[in-house]
Formats: structure tokens, sequence, C-alpha cells
């Protein structure tokens, strides 16, 4: 796992990015020969169609930044955000970086000497503003790359009706989690507990066991230590009390994408996943009574939790330094961070 996906996941943190559709959208603000400097911004899209696209959030913020700097357009693709970071690797493989992405990896682009430092575009007290653990999870050999944008933190959720029905209490450990799923097997439920390990965000999926089990990717001072005694001990547990018990439902763990573990939650049809907060609209909106608790652990409840990060950057290719720092300005105010965070029910980052 390459460091720029690595670094998107901080870990056991006190913080607290995401489903979405396809959209794009050039942001209005006068005749296209009215700036002397139009930026490119890519986006991931969070919402879940097009009633709460993320379209309409970066239009509104893109329409008040041309107002007040009318010198400067801003046009805005928003893309799924299954695709969002791989079409900015191909616009920057090609030499078509955008000016400003809004996506999920930065640090590879930072090594390659791609990205402006916060020092070089953010004002004092834009800096200033961020949470320090989450600008900490930005920062390349101290230097500040990628700006936090929003954030998530990861909790157990289970079907409250399923558990009443089989007449169990939330879990708080691994046995509680084997329990419980051996319980709700015994009444039918297809997946009793889902275990999605596919292509989609597998590396988020195994990094909340592997920290429940007192383990992680990398060791105390940062070096990868995939193959320690507590993350062979988490893999064996998986493998011989949920996997082997037929306990993660008809799809193979390896097979089984998050989106369509989700998609089954909503359906009613899986007793327990991990999941984040996204999950909860969509669940009681398709009539699912939800329960949430902290990660179970090998022992009890885990003290932390997975904290997830997507970040902004400002490219160099186009030279556009002072016009991006004056659109991360007004991009990182309280209201439109508040709005941004409200609106997908996830965590602000300032």
């Amino acid at each position: 796992m390459g460091e720029a996906v690595q670094r998107r996941f901080l870990g056991l943190t006190a913080v607290v990015a995401a489903l979405g559709m396809t959209a794009t959208l050039s942001a209005c603000g006068g005749d296209a020969d009215a700036g002397d400097v139009t930026l490119k911004l890519v986006a991931a899209d969070y919402g879940t169609g097009p009633e709460n696209s993320s379209e309409k959030y970066w239009s509104g913020v893109a329409t008040g930044f041309e107002k007040e700097h009318p010198g400067i357009k801003v046009d805005v693709t928003v893309l799924h955000w299954k695709d969002v970071d791989r079409e900015v690797a191909e616009m920057v493989k090609a030499g078509d970086a955008p000016d400003i992405a809004q996506i999920g990896a930065y640090a590879d682009y930072a090594k390659a000497g791609k990205l402006y430092t916060a020092d070089e575009t953010l004002a004092i007290r834009t800096t200033a503003n961020f949470l320090p653990g989450l600008t900490d999870a930005g920062k390349i050999d101290g230097t500040l790359y990628g700006l936090p944008f929003v954030a998530s933190t990861r909790l157990l959720f289970y079907n409250q009706q399923l558990f009443d029905q089989a007449g169990l209490d939330a879990p708080e450990t691994w046995d509680d989690i084997r329990s419980d799923a051996a319980a709700l097997k015994a009444k039918g439920v297809d997946y009793p507990f889902a275990l999605p390990l596919g292509q989609e965000e597998a590396q988020a999926e195994t990094l909340m066991w592997l920290l429940s089990g007192g383990g992680g990717y990398t060791d105390d001072v940062g070096s990868y230590d995939i193959d320690s005694a507590e993350n062979v001990a988490t893999f064996r547990w998986l493998r011989d009390n949920l996997v082997g018990e037929g306990l993660t439902g008809p799809v193979a763990p390896g097979k089984l994408d998050r989106a369509k573990a989700f998609e089954a939650f909503t359906d009613g049809k899986v007793g327990m996943l991990n999941g984040h907060p996204t999950l909860m609209d969509k669940a009681e909106a398709a009539g699912i009574k939800v329960g949430m608790v902290p990660l179970p652990g090998s022992d009890g409840p885990t003290t932390g939790s997975m904290g997830v990060a997507d970040w902004m950057m400002g490219f160099k290719e186009n030279g556009h330094r002072q016009e991006i720092g004056q659109f991360f300005d007004y991009a990182y105010s309280d209201e439109n961070v508040l709005e941004f965070a409200e609106s997908y029910d996830l965590l602000p980052v300032t």
C-alpha cells in the first residue's frame, strides 16, 4: 500500500469520505472572458444521489468566491468518489493537472514536488484554524501539503430490529460479535456480519480490525509492520471465527465491496458491519432502525477509532499560487466548512 493511500487513515484518534454520484459543472460568474485567471478544481462527490450531490455545494462556493474575486473564475468538476483519485492521477500524468484537487490522497504528489505547501498558499489564520491532529497527518517531513477537507470516524452499525428479534445486546468484544453473528444466522439473517474486503477500500476495513486487535499497518516509529504478532492473531481470528464459521454471508469477503455491503444493510439483510456516518441516513431513510457502538475489540470496546480524512491540495503546474491561496482561504471559512460537514454528517476540520 503506497504512502498516498496509507496517510489517509489516521489510526486511533479522536477525529471523526464517502459515497457519491458523478456530476460536472462550470461555476457561473460572468462571461467566459470576464476573468483574468481560471482555476480548475476537481472534487469528490459525497452525495448519495442527485438530490444531495456535492455539485450543489461547490457551485455555491465557486459562485460566492467569484463575486468577491471578479478577476478569477472557477471551473469545477465533481466526480464519483470511487473515480476521482484515478482521474486526477491521469490528469497529472498527462500534464493537465488541476489547480486544486479535493481527493483522498496527496502524499505521492507532494513527494514528486507537484504541490504547493500550505505556507505558500494559505493565510496564517486559515492554517491556524485547522485541528492539529489532522494537519499532522497532512505533512511530509514536517511540511504541510495536504489540507484536511473533511473527516469521519468509523463505528460498528447494527440492525436494531434484527438484534431485538434475536434477543441480543450490542457487541462489545470480538467474542460478542461471534456469538451475536451465530444467533443472527440461526434466525436466517443473510449477512450476520458483513465483512467487505473487496477492491473498494479493503484497506480501511482491514485497518479497523487491526487496530481493534491492538495492531496496525505500522509500528510506533512509522515502519510497516503488517506481520506483527497482533495482526497475525487478528487475521486468524477472522478466518476461524467469522469466515470459517459461515457468519459473513453468501458473498466471500474478498469479493464483497463496501457499497454492496451498505446496500445489503439498508435492505435489512445485514446484522452488523463497520460503517461510517453516511450509512445512518441511508439506512433510516429505508426504514432500518440503526444502532451504533464503538468498534468492539479483542478484549473490550476499542478506546479510539479509525479516523479518515480527505484532502485539498494545490498543484504548481499552472502557476496560480496566489489565486489558489485566495480560494483556499474562502473555502475554509467556518461557514463553508460547517455547511459541508453538516450536509453529509461528517466532522468539520476547523
